[in-house]
């Protein structure tokens, strides 16, 4: 399939690599179908591509990679989309990423929305998690800051 993108121009996805979002995305009513877009040039940075507006590309990560002891109950997600069966390793986490003006150091992640890929059906659903004790800005280069610049270490 050809779309075209605002910040990729025209791009051809085969079509069994549409992820299909039967609920939608909160915020963002109609657009339900995207790809996921792995570019070399922006990794570990990855982009969640509406197909059905041009305009809408979500910065998106594996929250993994910057936080090791990140625990999300998924069983919501396979039970309301009727994922039974499906295998665990058929299933991605990836949260929705913020850049904010103040320079590098201030990208945050959205950890209590997380985004589960079903990899298998190519269907997602993005996760509400309340009473949790993450944020929706927990900060992703809090670990890089510290080892880049030691004096910001606490004891220091």
């Amino acid at each position: 399939m050809k779309f075209n993108t605002r910040k990729f121009g025209e791009i051809d996805i085969p079509d069994d690599k549409i992820i299909a979002m039967p609920l939608g995305l909160p915020g963002f009513q109609g657009r339900n179908r995207f790809v996921l877009l792995e570019r070399k040039e922006t990794r570990p940075f990855c982009w969640y591509q509406s197909v059905d507006d041009p305009n809408l590309a979500l910065v998106i990560m594996n929250p993994f990679l910057f936080h090791a002891d990140y625990a999300v109950d998924i069983e919501p997600a396979i039970k309301e989309m009727e994922w039974k069966g499906d295998a665990l390793d058929k299933m991605s986490v990836y949260v929705v990423l913020t850049f904010h003006d103040e320079g590098p150091y201030r990208i945050t992640a959205n950890l209590i929305g997380p985004i589960i890929i079903n990899t298998r059906k190519c269907e997602a659903v993005q996760l509400v998690i309340h009473d949790s004790p993450y944020s929706h800005k927990h900060p992703v280069m809090e670990h890089q800051k510290m080892a880049l610049h030691p004096e910001n270490a606490v004891g220091r």
